[in-house]
């Protein structure tokens, strides 16, 4: 398994400071002094409302959510933390849509900044559907260190990948 596998888009150099920080042990508490605190939102109704709170804030206009989840099957072998599906189903001469969002349940115990991150890129996607300059612009509007936490994420899936968590109990 490539250990940097998460930062394969990074450039060599950030790379080379990533394994530094691997080889020294240090990355763990990298990220903890970053973020050292996780949020408590566990049930999916907590989750709801935050994404909702964050919806409301930022894409008040855009189609209404039907559902916010924790999703256990979602895991890093579907290269994905959270998914967003539009669902069309009809009902006699109607047809009825819903926005869903799906979090990876892996997302449950970890820090806030994280979450909104991921959050932040599934309801972006109700206004863009594609990874294009508009949708991170999207993400960058409604969180301005959408990048950072994105990197750190994958920093703390490194950590995870190498069973070195800062945030396992």
């Amino acid at each position: 398994m490539h250990l940097l596998k998460y930062l394969s888009g990074y450039s060599p150099e950030i790379q080379q400071q990533v394994r530094q920080h691997i080889d020294a042990g240090t990355l763990p508490a990298l990220l903890l002094r970053r973020h050292p605190e996780l949020h408590d939102i566990r049930s999916d109704k907590a989750l709801y409302d935050y994404t909702q709170g964050i919806k409301n804030r930022f894409l008040r206009q855009s189609s209404p959510l039907s559902k916010v989840i924790f999703d256990d099957k979602i895991s890093m072998s579907h290269h994905a933390l959270g998914l967003h599906s539009y669902v069309s189903r009809v009902q006699g001469n109607k047809i009825k849509a819903k926005n869903e969002i799906r979090i990876s349940s892996r997302l449950k115990r970890v820090p806030e900044p994280l979450l909104r991150m991921v959050v932040v890129h599934e309801l972006a996607h109700l206004k863009e559907k594609d990874h294009n300059k508009a949708f991170y612009n999207l993400c960058t509007y409604m969180e301005p260190d959408y990048h950072q936490f994105e990197f750190d994420l994958r920093l703390l899936l490194t950590c995870i990948d190498a069973n070195t968590s800062p945030y396992t109990t």
